[in-house]
């Protein structure tokens, strides 16, 4: 990732001159990322994209070709112009390792250093958090509905644009899909390759038996073949089947069938029977045709005899959610290390921030399941028994004994140095299985899932209510000046 300076929204750079001409340019910050709703009516997501970050952090610094381009614009001063010219991050960085099982309001990053540069990889970060995390949650799902049957991503010609695809088929690698279509991705990032022939390819030949005798002397021991250009069950099983009693003739495996269109649940029951009553019970059939995770769990509840999965535009795009809404913002500000905590006000609810420098504790019963997250702020601990509560309705209490913590934020900057090891993709996958094992069945539902218990801890609750109580008491202040004048 390279060339990325300017990846970023016009009043970063505008807000970074201000905090320049005003004397705050050594001014410290702490930002937390966090989303506020779970995508797709889901009861959990997956963080992804943390790799991306890494790349983006450490190619981070304007080129000759962007200090004329934002020279040419007149709008930035010669002196916040070479600021920005030996420009680095030298900042802390603290995330979730991508895979992790995380809910709303929780910070998935941490940013910690001068204003100026935590301001400026504000847009970045969330473009790419908000993306890869999105479409891993929406693959874990897709794969949650499959019920153990194999799930190949087929986006990458409905994704927006290039980026989206490629990324895309990692995101979707770690929410649990097998196998991607995306052959660049498959170069970048080593996920499995799977694919068949299109419907035009069968259309070339003088005949559909033809077409799949063809595409066996190519790939005699890859032939999946797709058998709905013309009649299912009419001609393109049997069809199928002729070939694949060639193949098997010759000494080589028949992997099966392909189905994109129909009634896939009918289809399939009826392919399976003939497949078998010909001596291939060993043929795999492949369903495709704009599928997400409730197609999927109706067709497989209606007896589909379908072993894979072939899901492109639902899943590369999140169509039922296309943006995660992920947001970026100010916990505390200060100087020299020393930080006081900062909370934003709104009439909404769910938009007032949580004050100060916070972690994630999460907690487990001894059987290794979740029982409840707290946001807390960084020096807290917690002991047996503890009682928590909703920080709405502070009636809902739990007390939670004998349990195991664990904090998910883990050090990824410090001085701008990178301090993290980057896993493998396939290791991040596994760690996201692991930690969908770790939530309830209950949680994993993918209607009307029970919510998650996330509380804050008592001391930040307390602070956020003491900050809340002091903003409003100086604003009745100022506004009853005003009314005396």
């Amino acid at each position: 990732m390279q060339d990325v300076a300017l990846l970023t929204d016009l009043y970063q750079l505008t807000m970074m001159q201000g905090y320049y001409q005003n004397g705050y340019e050594n001014k410290e910050a702490v930002f937390d990322l966090y989303f506020r709703k779970i995508p797709s009516g889901g009861g959990y997501v997956i963080a992804a994209g943390l790799e991306q970050v890494v790349e983006y952090i450490e190619n981070l610094r304007f080129s000759s070709e962007d200090m004329a381009y934002l020279r040419g614009l007149n709008i930035f001063d010669e002196g916040f112009l070479n600021l920005l010219k030996d420009f680095r991050f030298h900042g802390d960085i603290d995330a979730v390792p991508e895979g992790t099982v995380v809910f709303p309001y929780e910070p998935l990053v941490r940013v910690k250093g001068r204003i100026l540069e935590a301001q400026l990889i504000e847009t970045a970060l969330l473009n790419i958090i908000n993306f890869e995390t999105l479409i891993a949650t929406k693959a874990s799902r897709v794969v949650a509905a499959a019920g153990g049957g194999s799930v190949m991503e087929f986006g990458l010609r409905r994704a927006q644009g290039p980026d989206a695809g490629i990324l895309g088929s990692r995101a979707a690698f770690i929410g649990g899909c097998q196998f991607t279509s995306n052959v660049l991705a498959g170069k970048r990032y080593g996920i499995p390759l799977s694919g068949t022939q299109a419907h035009s390819w069968i259309q070339c030949f003088p005949d559909e038996l033809e077409a799949f005798r063809a595409y066996a002397r190519t790939f005699p021991d890859q032939c999946l073949l797709l058998v709905d250009t013309y009649n299912v069950l009419k001609s393109g099983v049997p069809n199928a089947i002729k070939v694949g009693l060639e193949l098997e003739a010759e000494g080589h495996r028949f992997l099966g069938i392909r189905i994109d269109s129909g009634d896939l649940t009918y289809l399939s029951r009826e392919a399976r029977k003939m497949l078998d009553q010909a001596g291939l019970e060993h043929a795999r059939i492949v369903a495709s045709n704009d599928l997400d995770e409730h197609t999927i769990s109706a067709i497989r509840a209606q007896g589909a005899a379908i072993d894979s999965w072939g899901v492109g535009t639902h899943l590369i795009t999140s169509k039922d959610t296309p943006a995660l809404g992920g947001v970026y913002k100010l916990s505390a500000e200060g100087q020299k290390g020393v930080f006081e905590p900062r909370l934003k006000v709104s009439e909404n609810i769910s938009k007032i921030t949580n004050p100060g420098i916070k972690k994630i504790v999460r907690f487990y019963d001894r059987r290794g399941k979740a029982m409840a997250d707290l946001i807390a702020l960084e020096d807290e601990h917690f002991e047996e028994p503890l009682t928590i509560f909703d920080p709405i309705e502070t009636w809902k209490r739990k007390t939670l004994t004998d349990f195991k913590t664990r904090e998910l934020l883990r050090p990824v900057f410090r001085g701008g140095r990178r301090v993290y090891e980057l896993p493998y993709l396939k290791d991040i996958q596994t760690y996201a299985q692991h930690e969908c094992e770790t939530l309830w069945d209950e949680v994993k539902r993918l209607v009307n899932p029970h919510r998650y218990i996330v509380d804050l801890s008592p001391k930040l609750f307390e602070l956020r209510q003491s900050l809340l109580l002091e903003i409003s008491t100086k604003i009745e202040e100022e506004q009853t000046k005003r009314l005396s004048k």
